[in-house]
């Protein structure tokens, strides 16, 4: 099976799954429904979005039984959820602003990036050095984060932090190391790394910083 499917099964399940903790726990208050609307509808995007303009690393083919394991590895994120609507627990509105705005942040930057990379490699190879990745070499990944970090704002227990860390150091730091490495190959990278960030944008270059201090 190709990757994707246990990630677009997760995808899909998500809204069912909000939606039945909701009425398994009776908690229909606004924290619930907040959660249930910004999960599901990241998971629908993140469908419409593979059939729009998808990953090629999602497309390459795993055994079953890894295929299983991606599947039970994701469903740590229904943690978030779970905790929030069993405890019963009501955020508070100032939080659920905050959860909405960085939610809202990281689906846009997430997936206006992952755009921009489909569409600017489909008709030209190389290094994609503007736009989203201009200073910033992982947009799409600091985008994630940054919606699941709302998430588990609206959780207010530490277990979803603690699964959304996990999730960093085991599989996107790695994933952007071998990025990094594979870019490597291009002889304009090691420019280009000087004047970006890994995973948050470099804002201030050095380089130029020390030009401007010659000049001076």
């Amino acid at each position: 099976m190709k990757i994707k499917y246990p990630i677009n099964f997760h995808k899909g399940l998500t809204f069912l799954i909000i939606l039945g903790l909701m009425f398994l726990y009776h908690n229909f208050t606004i924290g619930a429904w907040v959660y249930l609307s910004l999960h599901s509808t990241y998971g629908f995007l993140w469908l419409i979005k593979d059939s729009i303009f998808p990953d090629k690393q999602w497309e390459q083919e795993i055994p079953t039984s890894q295929g299983i394991i991606t599947f039970v590895l994701l469903c740590l994120y229904w943690v978030a959820p779970f905790i929030l609507i069993s405890s019963g627990t009501v955020p508070p509105l100032p939080l659920v602003a905050a959860a909405i705005s960085l939610n809202i942040a990281g689906v846009f930057l997430h997936f206006a990036s992952d755009a921009q990379k489909y569409y600017t490699l489909k008709y030209k190879t190389g290094l994609i050095t503007e736009g989203f990745f201009a200073k910033c070499r992982n947009p799409n990944y600091l985008g994630e984060v940054l919606i699941y970090l709302a998430f588990a704002m609206l959780s207010q227990h530490w277990l979803p932090f603690l699964i959304l860390g996990l999730f960093i150091a085991m599989i996107f730091v790695p994933n952007m190391r071998k990025k990094d490495q594979s870019l490597s190959r291009y002889p304009e990278f090691a420019e280009y790394k000087e004047n970006s960030g890994l995973f948050f944008p470099k804002l201030f270059n050095s380089r130029s910083s020390q030009k401007e201090e010659t000049t001076a």
